[in-house]
């Protein structure tokens, strides 16, 4: 297995990962997605590699009460649908820990509850994004054609899994998903829904994809915005 040292930032790894992507040069009807916000810095890097049009598909992590960065699911917003998904192992664990004590009792009575009452919130963040995001840009369409979905890192892969499915709804022609490091069990889930995962960097030591990068800074909205030519 190849040896990898930390990317300087996500354009490095978004050209590393763009070589990767390299055999779909040339694929027919090729469209690059990123995932907001941190994909997308990597997906405009592939876009231009692979000559093809980059665009974006809406996600929000769906976290619980206390526990805000921990990723209990997803939400994906693809042409006015919803998708959701949970992360049943991190709803099992917290609901544990609503019986052991070791959680607060405040808020919902249950895993299933929390998640329902996040979700409704997330799904207003969701929302926000898609209309900042798709600002004078038609409604995404893949039907037909080879989509390259980009993060800048799979963990638990929620947002990833999320948006797969949302797209898979659409019948693309071939649905690849692509980012430029995997530290947890993401890329498995990935390869589930995808037709084909490019990841060049399985990254078993790290707990975090903060940690592949030497610069992992906050990417804004209007960094997507600039990245997607927006005004």
């Amino acid at each position: 297995m190849a040896s990898f040292s930390r990317y300087r930032d996500r354009q490095d790894a978004g050209v590393q990962l763009g070589v990767a992507l390299a055999p779909y040069l040339g694929a027919p009807n090729l469209v690059v997605l990123g995932l907001p916000r941190g994909g997308v810095p990597v997906a405009a890097e592939v876009a231009k590699l692979l000559h093809a049009p980059l665009d974006v598909v809406a996600v929000q992590k769906v976290g619980l009460p206390g526990q805000p960065e921990l990723a209990a699911g997803a939400l994906a917003w693809v042409a006015g649908t919803v998708t959701t998904v949970q992360n049943e192992a991190v709803l099992a664990d917290w609901q544990s820990s609503l019986h052991s004590g070791t959680s607060s009792s405040d808020g919902p009575g249950s895993a299933e509850q929390a998640f329902e009452a996040a979700a409704a919130i997330a799904q207003l963040e969701l929302i926000r994004r898609d209309k900042l995001y798709r600002m004078r840009r038609d409604p995404l369409n893949v039907s037909g054609r080879t989509v390259v979905l980009v993060d800048d890192g799979l963990a638990t892969g929620a947002s990833m899994h999320a948006a797969l499915l949302g797209l898979r709804g659409q019948n693309p022609a071939r649905l690849v998903a692509a980012a430029p490091v995997s530290c947890g069990p993401g890329a498995e889930t990935a390869a589930a829904l995808a037709d084909d995962v490019v990841i060049p960097w399985q990254a078993i030591g790290l707990t975090a994809v903060g940690q592949a990068y030497e610069n992992f800074d906050e990417i804004t909205d209007a960094n997507v915005q600039r990245l997607l030519g927006l005004p």
